[in-house]
């Protein structure tokens, strides 16, 4: 599977990450490590987000971690471009 990814760093929890997205609408999702990981193997994992046909795209942070963006075209042909940043 195609993705691109963005590693926020270690977050405390209430800040604000904007997701811009150029092209098509995608599914946009806020993950911790562990869900990452899992994600990257293609196996269950949890996630904050879902499919995003408006940008800006904000989502809160929802405690302290690590996180991670991914956008992803669920399967889908296309592309997209993105910029994601920490308000």
């Amino acid at each position: 599977m195609k993705f691109q990814h963005y590693d926020l760093g270690e977050l405390n929890g209430g800040e604000v990450v904007e997701i811009t997205l150029h092209g098509n609408s995608a599914n946009v999702k806020l993950m911790n490590s562990l869900n990452f990981q899992r994600y990257k193997r293609g196996t269950k994992h949890q996630y904050y987000g879902g499919h995003v046909t408006r940008s800006p795209y904000n989502i809160s942070i929802p405690n302290y971690g690590r996180w991670y963006i991914t956008i992803d075209l669920g399967g889908y042909s296309g592309n997209v471009k993105s910029s994601v940043r920490v308000l």
